[in-house]
């Protein structure tokens, strides 16, 4: 795992503007019903990184004006709560992540929510460049820090690891320090996974 110093990584020296995936209308990334948006490109190489393929900047496709229209109008649904930024590392695809929340916003106000998942963590990104503090300050909750394998675990909400926090970012830039969102509720059981018998 690697641990950039403020301004070391900049979208602008990494970023291709390549998406790995999006999907419409889920479930599991956030609260609620989300359009997520999956960008490609990480540095930290996290080990036991669940989706390694997407570390790499070339991979998936070019982000198209065509997905941005999409995103938009799959938000309109009264029933879907907003966007969710993963990867790969958004606060690395910038251009890209900015364009859709800029968008979002443009469009939706705050009606709609805005998550975003980052290997930084919220004191780091604080200390970084200005595209990534301007997409922070426009983002609603963040979920940050590395994916620490010693300290995976399965009954987090929204997260792999226990040094993970889901933040409030507003919350937190007003008080100029991290906010816990007050809706985050860990399991408090575990429960084993079931085996197929057969």
């Amino acid at each position: 795992m690697r641990n950039p110093k403020p301004k070391e990584w900049q979208a602008k020296d990494y970023s291709q503007n390549y998406i790995a995936d999006y999907k419409p209308f889920n479930f599991v990334d956030g609260e609620g019903v989300r359009n997520s948006l999956y960008v490609s490109g990480c540095l930290f190489a996290c080990k036991g990184c669940f989706n390694r393929a997407v570390q790499s900047f070339h991979y998936g496709t070019p982000f198209t004006q065509e997905l941005e229209e999409q995103i938009i109008n799959d938000l309109a649904p009264e029933y879907v709560q907003g966007l969710t930024l993963l990867g790969g590392e958004p606060f690395l695809n910038t251009e890209v992540c900015l364009q859709v929340v800029n968008r979002t916003r443009q469009t939706y106000g705050n009606k709609k929510d805005i998550w975003s998942w980052s290997g930084y963590t919220f004191e780091e990104l604080l200390q970084d460049t200005e595209d990534k503090l301007d997409l922070l300050a426009k983002i609603d909750i963040l979920v940050d820090g590395r994916f620490e394998i010693d300290k995976k675990d399965l009954n987090l909400q929204f997260r792999g690891s226990r040094n993970q926090r889901i933040i409030d970012v507003k919350k937190s830039l007003d008080t100029g320090q991290a906010v816990i969102w007050e809706k985050c509720r860990d399991a408090s059981n575990q429960y084993e996974q079931i085996k197929n018998k057969s």
